[in-house]
């Protein structure tokens, strides 16, 4: 069975995503789809707006057939570590053919000059983007300009978000020797960083979510989302659970800020170069998060980075938890969020060509690393007032749908 691979989030699953699918599997001749989802913390470093159960099922109902969560410490970093972690994954599975992504560009040509110099990873690289740090520049415009400099030939567009994620893949590719063969998508009409919904019926999902949020309505979202979405959401709407975002671990963030010593902050993942200091200056100051973070945000501390130091302190990752060691070394487990007919096929070959334990169900005799998505999970659980079951992560089995669905 050929086999395309995508890397996903589906926060939430929109008619965007509806289409890559389907032109994944165009483009690649697949009969079937993995999808490598993040859990309840995304890239960006921002909570899910949806359980991942939820969004396993819209998934699933699109077009997927295997639904694989990439491990929370991996999913809640930039590019290069989150790319890293999900082609390991797929890489892991040893039935995924091809992998599809979509990008502003469409060119894989560029993009793969672009990410040998990555993998490469030679060291007047890394010096130069230091330099451009040290200068002032923010991680993103700090890491654009490197590239540039490399390589002064390629497109403008090369810093767009889904260019760059694109390259990041490409990048793991080459670094883990992968015989996944990788094809891209243009993306259709919506940007990634569209605030406004248009009459056009596809979208990005940063403008559904703020219709969704600020109208208070996900009937607003309905011409955007494909049926079953929709229901699905509906259908949490009216079970009383809300579309979740920073604010509400507003208290449990706050208490770990408020209990914590400088010297303390300045032990956790991603907190750098004083930040600490400055986490506890403007915490006096905000009564929101949202407030919160506008207030710590400078040219150098995105809001992206913000938001993963917010995930790291909220989880409890320390300097000593999470490093580059750590992250080299790959996901420890094939966590499986749900399947379809195809997919359970998939899960049978699986059974003879994985390379990594395939989780199912939670037991005693777990990786370690697997502990950071309970705990993500529990964190989120309590953030939604406890509408969800505190012990789900250990009594959920995985989502199923019928491939005639």
């Amino acid at each position: 069975m050929r086999t395309v691979g995508v890397i996903v989030e589906y926060n939430p699953f929109h008619n965007g995503h509806l289409y890559h699918l389907q032109q994944a599997k165009k483009v690649t001749a697949a009969d079937a789809v993995v999808a490598v989802m993040s859990g309840y913390f995304l890239q960006r470093g921002e909570p899910a707006l949806v359980d991942k159960w939820t969004r396993t099922e819209m998934a699933l109902l699109g077009g997927a057939d295997l639904v694989l969560e990439l491990p929370t410490v991996f999913a809640s970093q930039p590019a290069e570590w989150f790319a890293y972690g999900a082609v390991a994954v797929l890489n892991a599975t040893g039935v995924v053919d091809t992998l599809c992504f979509g990008s502003e560009s469409g060119d894989l040509t560029w993009m793969q000059e672009v990410a040998r110099t990555l993998a490469r990873e030679p060291s007047s690289f890394r010096q130069r983007l230091q330099q451009y740090l040290k200068d002032g520049l923010s991680y993103p415009d700090a890491y654009g300009r490197t590239l540039h400099d490399y390589h002064p030939d390629i497109p403008s567009e090369l810093a767009e978000p889904n260019n760059i994620l694109g390259i990041s893949y490409l990048a793991a590719l080459h670094k883990t020797k992968s015989p996944i063969r990788p094809f891209t998508v243009r993306r259709e009409k919506a940007g990634y960083h569209q605030r406004e919904l248009t009459d056009h019926h596809i979208a990005s999902a940063t403008a559904i979510r703020r219709q969704w949020l600020e109208s208070g309505d996900v009937n607003a979202i309905e011409p955007f989302v494909p049926p079953t979405t929709f229901l699905l959401l509906k259908d949490r709407t009216e079970k009383g659970i809300p579309p979740l975002t920073w604010e509400s671990f507003h208290p449990m963030l706050f208490a770990k800020l408020m209990t914590a010593t400088a010297e303390e902050l300045s032990l956790y993942y991603n907190v750098d170069e004083g930040l600490e200091h400055r986490l506890l200056q403007q915490l006096s100051h905000s009564h929101t998060v949202n407030e919160y973070m506008t207030a710590l945000k400078t040219k150098r501390y995105t809001w992206n980075r913000l938001q993963r130091v917010m995930t790291a302190i909220l989880l409890g990752w320390t300097k000593a938890d999470v490093n580059r060691s750590l992250l080299a070394g790959g996901p420890a487990y094939l966590r499986v969020l749900g399947f379809s007919d195809k997919g359970r096929l998939l899960l049978k070959q699986m059974k003879k060509t994985a390379t990594l334990p395939i989780i199912t169900r939670i037991s005693k005799d777990r990786p370690s690393m697997l502990e950071w998505d309970i705990r993500a999970s529990r964190l989120y659980n309590l953030a939604t007032g406890w509408r969800l079951p505190f012990m789900e992560e250990f009594r959920r089995t995985p989502v199923y749908v019928r491939s005639d669905k």
